[in-house]
């Protein structure tokens, strides 16, 4: 058994019906995150699919972290390919009776993770120069750094941000806006067919701290039509979680009726996890169709 697997009961609703087929490692995560009124949002997710909020407004998350352990169930890690860094943008959705995370954008420079990716889910992920280093030496003021140029628009699309954490470690209460943002276990996508396809995961309750960093994320939602506000970012830390996901399911209407796998493999990226009430409702949030 994974040692993921080890403790289910946090989910918001049960472990998916039959087997897992890819395993990863979450490492060394900054949540940053801006509220945007929700009417903004919506026009870059397709019908059916309702943008969530929490106090009255949406949120969109920029994550710069690392993986490691990416393989397929059952194989070896190989070297060159089962560790990279990765960055994306996110927003919070409903679909079919489920919260979960839909990709505005995921940069990582493994070319055939984003080929698989992009070829078999439609996710927009992109080729791009990532990099993310650790800062051991004493004195250093942050102990993580992430740095990043995105050649998809013209000029590049560049970021950094300089992070770690801060106090004490926690998990986060169900019904907090830390829930919200992070406890989140599918992700929606629209697929190469068009159909809506959900991917599963599941890992530990995420074990988080206080943020802190120095960021210039702005250049990423250029692309979206959007801006950063000027207020400070929610910011949150976390050493990381075991992952696992199952193949992807298509998604039969707006009311989210499953018609079977996609027979596809997992997405190569990252997706959190929610808590809910009892029909899968994030405690504390609502709405916007």
């Amino acid at each position: 058994m994974h040692p993921s697997l080890e403790k289910v009961d946090h989910r918001p609703w049960p472990l998916p019906e039959g087997r897992w087929n890819l395993r990863q490692q979450w490492l060394d995560l900054l949540f940053a995150h801006w509220p945007i009124e929700a009417a903004l949002l919506k026009p870059l997710v397709p019908d059916g699919v309702e943008i969530e909020e929490f106090g009255g407004t949406s949120w969109v998350g920029v994550v710069p972290f690392r993986m490691t352990g990416v393989m397929f169930r059952g194989l070896p890690d190989l070297p060159g390919l089962s560790a990279f860094p990765e960055l994306n943008v996110r927003l919070y959705v409903r679909h079919g009776g489920r919260s979960g995370v839909w990709f505005l954008s995921l940069d990582a420079p493994n070319l055939v993770a984003v080929l698989a990716a992009r070829f078999r889910y439609g996710l927009p992920y992109h080729w791009s120069k990532v990099a993310h280093r650790s800062h051991d030496e004493a004195g250093a003021t942050y102990p993580f750094e992430m740095t990043a140029e995105c050649g998809r628009a013209r000029p590049a699309l560049r970021f950094r941000a300089c992070y770690g954490p801060e106090g004490s470690v926690f998990r986060a209460r169900a019904g907090s806006l830390e829930h919200f943002l992070t406890e989140r276990y599918c992700l929606f996508t629209r697929g190469r067919s068009g159909k809506i396809l959900r991917v599963d995961v599941h890992h530990e309750p995420w074990p988080l701290q206080a943020g802190r960093a120095e960021l210039d994320a702005g250049d990423l939602v250029r692309p979206f039509g959007l801006s950063l506000p000027d207020t400070a970012p929610h910011l949150l830390f976390s050493s990381g979680v075991r992952v696992v996901s199952w193949p992807a399911m298509a998604l039969r209407n707006e009311l989210g009726g499953v018609v079977g796998t996609s027979g596809l493999r997992p997405v190569l990226g990252m997706n959190l996890g929610q808590a809910s009430d009892g029909d899968g409702q994030q405690a504390g949030c609502s709405v916007r169709a």
